[in-house]
């Protein structure tokens, strides 16, 4: 967990400026983050880490064509944290907000006292039904939550309860980038992906869990493929619809099951704020990215590829990803959020 001085400062200053976020109806039991003692996410490159036993630069686990897997190997997995260890050049928010797998080198989930364990995968779609494969070995939201099912659940609910579990998804910025030039009823669309989507977190429930939080998408069309653009895609409305959609789905599961604590954070409106301050968070560049992000010796070589300051002043670490610092600004806030119960 994020205890940084200077990241509850970064969370002063936004939630002072009235930022809020979605909850949906709660069962009567108190959501209680600092109780649970694991992390168990899915979702895309926004969300994915890299495991010893992944396929390299998309996943902790296995691929398409390395479906299954046993426990030996699910046990022995260890998060990898380095350069290429995320798509964001360091830690993302999964790792910040748990603590695990956050120090250089490998970790192994067991060891963290809040466990994560990661089964995005990196250029992940809902499914295939609405937008193809990013590529054949790519896994589904969809196909991660049943080979979670299959191979995952009955080994780690002996190391981690279902009832001491947070199910984390972030999802959709791959699908709504993908399909933004479709000749299709977007808000009639979204409606439908959503709907798949939460037939995988029925699958969840149907497996014991019963804590959910769901984020919303980023500002997309303001990336630094958008920016600029008269004709950004996908646009803000695109955007908007699938925040639209996905709510209502929230809301939905959570009027139709008594027994679960469903929440939707809105990292669209706090990541659209920090866009909007960056100053606030020691950010100077929101428009574009380093060119040499990915290069070895980019932390201290900033200069030599054209860029006037490090990394960690950038909001968008390439086109379509954001820096780490990004995320460990994000992952504190969503914390103190969490935290409130």
């Amino acid at each position: 967990m994020l205890r940084s001085t200077s990241n509850l400062i970064l969370t002063a200053l936004a939630l002072a400026s009235g930022i809020t976020a979605s909850a949906v109806p709660r069962s009567t039991e108190k959501f209680n983050w600092s109780a649970k003692k694991g992390l168990l996410a899915f979702g895309d490159s926004y969300t994915y880490v890299q495991g010893t036993h992944g396929h390299q630069n998309f996943s902790f686990i296995g691929d398409q064509f390395n479906y299954a897997y046993d426990e030996k190997t699910l046990l022995s997995n260890k998060i990898v944290q380095n350069q290429t260890g995320t798509a964001e050049g360091g830690p993302n928010w999964v790792e910040y907000l748990t603590g695990c797998g956050e120090q250089p080198g490998l970790t192994s989930p067991r060891t963290c006292k809040k466990q994560l364990w990661d089964f995005a995968f990196a250029g992940a779609d809902i499914s295939t039904e609405y937008t193809p494969l990013h590529h054949n070995f790519t896994v589904s939201l969809v196909n991660q939550v049943k080979q979670y099912a299959e191979y995952g659940h009955s080994t780690l609910t002996r190391l981690l309860p279902t009832s001491e579990t947070l199910v984390a998804i972030w999802i959709g910025i791959n699908d709504v980038g993908d399909s933004a030039k479709y000749a299709v009823n977007f808000p009639d669309f979204y409606a439908n992906l959503t709907g798949t989507l939460f037939d995988s977190v029925e699958t969840l429930y149907d497996l014991g869990y019963r804590s959910y939080l769901v984020m919303n998408l980023p500002p997309m069309d303001r990336d630094p493929s958008n920016v600029g653009s008269s004709l950004p895609t996908p646009n803000a409305t695109q955007v908007s619809w699938w925040n639209e959609a996905l709510t209502g789905r929230a809301e939905k599961f959570g009027k139709e099951k008594k027994d679960v604590e469903i929440r939707v954070f809105d990292a669209h409106e706090r990541l659209a704020w920090i866009l909007d301050h960056p100053a606030e968070f020691g950010i100077v560049n929101t428009t574009g990215y380093c060119a040499g992000y990915d290069q070895p010796d980019i932390e201290w070589n900033y200069r030599a590829y054209g860029c006037p300051t490090p990394l960690d002043e950038y909001f968008w670490y390439n086109t379509g990803h954001m820096t780490s610092h990004t995320h460990r600004i994000l992952a504190g806030e969503l914390e103190a959020w969490l935290m409130k119960g």
